[in-house]
């Protein structure tokens, strides 16, 4: 009898480990190839996303859709830098921003998530400095296979402006995101 109840405790605790074990093998798969999230260091997106927001990203969406325009993407720069900015040219596209206005293919493009930061900065000049592709970055268009990304804040985003951030290629966009997790008071699942 107490063979039997050994064997039964013996053949739970196997069991326990196998789910533990399954368990962290599905949160790895889903943190290194679905899902995963990331600290936003900065202030280039505010309004939007705020320094030490946490944001998750999804990594698997862009591998079977489009990234689309303004889509907000996290950026691998090196092994330690990730960038989180805004999608606002895609490949072909012609970009100009004139009296902080954007221009896309000569069409003039509204910017919503921008708005009410415009307004709160209206008397101190204007969110996004006038250029063209050409001025920042000798090209009339976004290179094919290539992104042009904006960072919200404009007056501190470094971005694709500069000459050394440049245009971003797809295999460098590490994945889409829409959701803030953290801090509980930001939490936010769809703030594009």
């Amino acid at each position: 009898m107490e063979e039997n109840i050994q064997g039964k405790q013996k053949n739970e605790l196997v069991e326990w480990i196998k789910a533990i074990v399954f368990a962290l093998l599905v949160a790895f798969v889903i943190k290194q190839f679905l899902f995963t999230p990331v600290l936003v260091k900065g202030a280039s997106m505010m309004p939007t996303l705020e320094d030490h927001d946490r944001v998750i990203i999804n990594k698997i969406g862009p591998k079977f859709k489009s990234i689309d325009r303004f889509d907000v993407v996290v950026i691998k720069m090196n092994e330690e830098t990730n960038y989180i900015k805004r999608i606002v040219g895609l490949p072909g596209d012609k970009i100009e921003y004139k009296d902080d206005q954007l221009y896309i293919n000569g069409e003039k493009f509204s910017e919503p998530y921008l708005e009410q930061f415009k307004k709160e900065l209206k008397d101190t000049g204007s969110l996004t400095y006038d250029f063209t592709l050409d001025q920042n970055l000798g090209e009339t268009t976004v290179p094919e296979g290539q992104y042009f990304v904006l960072g919200d804040n404009r007056r501190v985003s470094n971005d694709s402006r500069n000459p050394e951030v440049g245009f971003i290629p797809k295999e460098r966009i590490m994945g889409t995101t829409s959701i803030i997790c953290w801090p509980v008071k930001h939490i936010d699942f769809s703030f594009n």
